[in-house]
């Protein structure tokens, strides 16, 4: 392998991503499905509802004995019982007639609607005043309205969030087969750097990358593992590199990724059985340095090393823009790279910021509401550019979200409209 810096724009970047392919399947049980990436189809055993159901308290009925109901033109209705969750009914709704009903009571034969208690008034003696009317189907929930025996009640692909594990447990799931979580191993370059509890000497920093990319990654849902700190030594690097190579599925070195004379990603990763250099050189803003290397293992698994930069704003920007998004395909999601997906928020740029053609520049940005800065008139909230080296840590603790400048542009005016990505 020969080292190169052969600098790609972030589209092309992003297309050696998606080359690598997702993660294979796992088995995890319910309490651990939130969040990961269904591997295939979730067949309901059974209709859902198994039978129509009421989906309010209230009276069961035939909607056409309420057309033209209204509170000036009431409806009267006997009624022949109630239906609780334990006891469906044992009678059918005739017209004119109508049953009490609980929610998620068993519909009786013959009635199609439920109207809510709120717009009834009981006389006594059994008549019922109704005082709207409802439509057929209204307040019912329909046998297998949610799910369909021997169909998909989620289909492959499907992030489990909180709903739809809900579906998963309503369907009997109480295990379920996802996408595996990838397997992540951090490393840390430099003989400048010391632990956070260490006392730096003059011309030394603090580990911040291990910290703060390994709060990411678990961010992201993945695992995370630090190796701890490298020093600038071929040996060593290539030590940790086969290291992290034997258990994970992706490698993240930071520092050592430009083209000084102590940056050694590259030569430690061509010493690497099974190991492409695919990119050295991405065309962002902060982060060009970043590389992207593919070792296929014995296994005939591939697995993805990234050398980011050491400047810990470089490495944080990379990772949001670029890195996160890789986990989340690996990890199954079809739409991880598709931003306008991202969480966001539409603000109104509070001044000018140069950019320099040919490259993505992401700029740090706080939100701030329009009325702190001046009379409100309903428009987007400001979003304030904080500006500075990419070795400083401010533009990002001050930060509520960062915003795209393309490549093709010199720069975005004050008071244009953009996408803030929340970070």
């Amino acid at each position: 392998m020969t080292g190169f810096f052969n600098v790609l724009s972030v589209e092309a970047f992003t297309e050696l991503l998606r080359a690598f392919p997702p993660l294979g399947p796992e088995t995890v049980d319910l309490h651990r499905a939130d969040g990961r990436v269904l591997a295939g189809d979730v067949i309901a055993p059974e209709d859902l509802p198994l039978t129509d159901r009421a989906g309010m308290d209230g009276y069961a009925v035939r909607a056409a004995d309420l057309f033209g109901t209204t509170e000036t033109n009431p409806a009267y209705l006997e009624c022949d019982g109630r239906v609780d969750i334990e006891h469906p009914a044992t009678f059918a709704v005739a017209p004119g007639r109508c049953a009490a009903i609980v929610t998620g009571g068993v519909m009786p034969e013959g009635a199609d609607a439920v109207i809510m208690v709120e717009h009834t008034q009981d006389l006594g003696v059994g008549t019922i005043e109704m005082r709207r009317a409802v439509a057929p189907g209204e307040n019912v929930m329909r046998r297998g309205e949610d799910a369909v025996a021997g169909t998909p009640a989620l289909a492959a692909g499907a992030r489990l969030r909180p709903q739809e594990v809900g579906m998963l447990a309503a369907v009997g799931a109480t295990e379920v087969r996802v996408h595996r979580a990838p397997r992540v191993v951090i490393i840390s370059t430099g003989d400048e750097l010391v632990a956070p509890q260490a006392t730096p000497r003059p011309g030394q920093v603090r580990d911040v990358n291990s910290h703060t990319l390994a709060a990411l990654v678990r961010r992201a849902g993945c695992e995370a593992r630090c190796l701890g700190i490298v020093p600038d030594h071929l040996d060593a690097l290539e030590a940790a590199l086969r290291a992290g190579l034997r258990d994970a599925d992706v490698v993240l070195l930071s520092g050592g990724s430009s083209v000084g004379v102590r940056d050694l990603t590259v030569a430690a990763l061509s010493r690497i059985e099974g190991a492409e250099l695919l990119a050295h050189g991405v065309a962002i803003s902060p982060g060009k340095p970043t590389i992207l290397a593919r070792v296929r293992g014995e296994d005939g698994g591939c697995r993805a090393v990234w050398g980011l930069p050491g400047q810990v704003t470089s490495a944080q920007v990379v990772m949001f823009v670029l890195g996160v998004p890789f986990l989340h395909h690996l990890s199954g999601r079809a739409d991880a790279f598709d931003r306008s997906l991202w969480p966001a928020r539409r603000v109104r740029l509070a001044r000018n910021v140069a950019s320099r053609q040919g490259r993505e520049d992401w700029v740090r940005v706080r939100i701030m509401p329009a009325d702190r800065t001046g009379p409100g008139d309903g428009g987007p909230p400001l979003a304030v550019p904080l500006l500075g080296k990419s070795g400083l840590l401010r533009t990002l603790t001050g930060a509520d979200a960062v915003l795209r400048i393309p490549a093709r542009a010199e720069g975005l005016v004050a008071g244009s409209e953009h996408d803030a990505y929340l970070i």
